[in-house]
C-alpha cells in the first residue's frame, strides 16, 4: 500500500532523473507534466480516503470475523444528541461519539450523559475549521490538545481520534503522534450529510455492511433518530449485532 514518504522519495527521484537524462535523451515535458499529475492524484486520493492510510495509520474497521459493526457519530454534542441518544438506549445498542471541543461548553450535560449511558467518546478537533487541513503542525496539535483536555475531563484515558473531513496530511499525522492519539476510520460511510433521504441512507449502509464495519454518521442531523429507529432493526435483521468497543 502507498505511503506518504516513499511516495514523494520516488517523486522527487522521477524529477531529478528527469532533469538529468532530459537532455541526452530527449524526454519530452509532457512526460514531466504526466508525472506531476500522477503525484497529485496520489496525494489527493491519500488525504481524503482515510481507509488508504496513507498518511498514518488509522483503525478502519474492528479486529473481527464475527457479524458485529460499531456505530460512530461525528459532530456533537449537539441538542440532537439527546434524541439519538434515547433511540440507542431503547434498543440496547452503544456506540463512539467524536466531539468537537468547541461544542462542549453549550452541551456540557449532554456529554455527561454520553458518557453516562456507557458509549464512548473521542476527540474531533476542537474547532473543526473549515481550513484546518492547511493548519502548521503546532496549530493543528494544539487544536488537538484543547479538545483532548476537555474531553478526557468526561472520559479520562480516551485516545480515539477522528479527522476533521476524514482528511489526513503530514501535520495532522505528526500532531497526532505528538498527542498520542488513535486515529479511527470507517469503511462505511452513509453520505448522510449529502442525503437526507433515511430510506437511501438506510439502505446505503446495508448494502456495505461486512463484519468488522465501522459505520459513520452524524448526530447532529435532525432526521438521525428517524434513521436509527429504522436502521438498526434493519442490521440486527441481517443478524449483525453491536460492539460496546473497538
Amino acid at each position: 500500500m502507498l505511503k506518504f514518504w516513499p511516495t514523494t522519495i520516488v517523486f522527487v527521484l522521477g524529477l531529478i532523473a528527469f532533469f538529468i537524462f532530459q537532455s541526452s535523451l530527449h524526454f519530452n515535458f509532457w512526460y514531466l507534466i504526466i508525472w506531476i499529475k500522477l503525484y497529485a492524484i496520489v496525494q489527493f486520493c491519500g488525504a481524503y480516503f482515510i481507509g488508504l492510510n496513507f498518511h498514518l495509520s488509522s483503525i478502519n474497521s474492528l479486529n473481527t470475523t464475527e457479524k458485529k459493526v460499531v456505530l460512530t457519530f461525528d459532530d456533537g454534542p449537539h441538542a440532537n444528541t439527546v434524541k439519538v441518544l434515547e433511540v440507542l438506549k431503547k434498543h440496547d445498542v452503544k456506540a463512539i461519539f467524536f466531539i468537537i471541543g468547541k461544542n462542549i461548553q453549550s452541551n456540557e450535560a449532554i456529554l455527561k450523559q454520553i458518557v453516562a449511558d456507557g458509549h464512548q467518546i473521542g476527540n474531533h478537533s476542537f474547532s473543526h475549521d473549515n481550513w484546518i487541513d492547511v493548519w502548521s503542525t503546532k496549530k493543528v496539535t494544539d487544536d488537538f490538545a484543547s479538545c483532548q483536555k476537555l474531553i478526557e475531563r468526561y472520559q479520562p484515558n480516551t485516545k480515539l481520534f477522528r479527522p476533521p473531513y476524514g482528511v489526513t496530511n503530514p501535520n495532522i499525522a505528526k500532531a497526532l503522534k505528538q498527542l498520542n492519539l488513535q486515529s479511527i476510520g470507517w469503511n462505511v460511510r452513509s453520505y448522510d450529510t449529502s442525503n437526507k433521504d433515511v430510506e437511501k441512507i438506510k439502505q446505503r449502509v446495508l448494502s456495505q455492511l461486512k463484519p468488522g464495519a465501522i459505520i459513520l454518521l452524524h448526530d447532529r442531523l435532525d432526521f438521525m433518530p428517524e434513521l436509527l429507529e429504522t436502521l438498526i432493526p434493519a442490521i440486527k435483521q441481517k443478524g449483525y449485532s453491536f460492539a460496546n468497543s473497538l
